[in-house]
């Protein structure tokens, strides 16, 4: 409920943990083939077993081995050149704010493929925030390495409740990402402006908004919000929320790439909403982060 306060207040104006300790886990990544293709991608000794049922003829038999190995080459050539472009290609940026896993810190969740260090000048950054980074974990998951912080405020020592500060978290994050990884600019709406290249999807044309309400149990709601990501956002979907006096008890930010992924439990009075409640939210919603494409279902 202190959230609900802190996002309601805000909205009306615009297990101590040793200090920099590190967990490190790693999870193998199991690669399995369950089918093949007809084509390209087909088994090379099904290949071959194949080539001697049913063959009659010695030059028949060679055609076909020629063909096949042929097919096999080029098959090879473009899983290689493939796999070289995967290797060159820029991973999809993800940064995650999770109030409701900890009790007693703010959750950021980090990751950029296998790109990132030690993230000094991003605790640094968060520091000049007024934040204490009391812990911060590592975790290699295949090929992406995931890097997690837990923070507090620096003047209570509990987690952030604030929505504005929230937000400058996460745009502080993004910022340091266009700054040490300038090859993500392509991948976050904020290097439209302010990248080295922009992204190729246009925010306003090729991203579809979703909005919907889900049952949370009976005193409260699950709001899930997927739109384009911009600077602001999630404080005026707070703003949005207030004006329609709907408490949010906690919330999960989720920017990847191009997209804002949220979801907020919600409530009303200390019950969960209800259908007609829900749609007005849900409407205001789609009123405000309206494109010219919106999913039909958040209806």
């Amino acid at each position: 409920m202190a959230f609900a306060n802190s996002l309601l207040s805000s909205s009306s104006s615009p297990s101590q943990i040793p200090h920099g300790s590190k967990d490190f886990n790693s999870t193998p990544l199991i690669i399995s083939l369950h089918e093949r293709s007809a084509f390209n991608f087909s088994p090379i000794r099904n290949n071959f077993s194949e080539l001697g049922i049913g063959v009659i003829g010695s030059s028949r038999k060679k055609n076909i081995l020629y063909a096949s190995v042929n097919d096999l080459n080029a098959s090879a050539s473009s899983t290689s050149l493939k796999s070289e472009q995967d290797a060159d290609s820029v991973p999809m940026p993800v940064v995650l704010i999770d109030q409701d896993s900890d009790s007693d810190a703010t959750i950021v969740q980090l990751s950029f493929g296998d790109r990132l260090g030690a993230l000094i000048d991003t605790m640094n950054a968060l520091k000049h925030l007024g934040l204490d980074v009391a812990k911060g974990t590592v975790l290699t998951d295949g090929p992406v390495k995931q890097t997690k912080f837990f923070i507090t405020r620096l003047d209570t020592g509990r987690k952030v409740e604030d929505p504005d500060m929230l937000e400058r978290i996460r745009l502080t994050i993004i910022n340091n990402l266009l700054k040490y990884h300038p090859e993500s600019s392509e991948r976050l709406a904020m290097g439209e402006a302010f990248g080295i290249k922009a992204p190729e999807k246009k925010l306003d044309v090729d991203i579809t908004t979703h909005v919907h309400v889900k049952e949370d149990g009976p005193k409260r709601s699950l709001l899930c919000i997927e739109t384009a990501d911009r600077p602001g956002l999630l404080v005026e979907i707070i703003k949005i929320m207030a004006d329609v006096n709907i408490d949010v008890e906690s919330a999960e930010i989720d920017t990847e790439g191009l997209v804002a992924k949220d979801k907020f439990h919600v409530s009303y009075r200390g019950a969960a909403l209800t259908s007609s409640l829900s749609q007005v939210l849900v409407n205001c919603l789609r009123y405000y982060l309206r494109r010219p494409e919106t999913d039909i279902d958040s209806y």
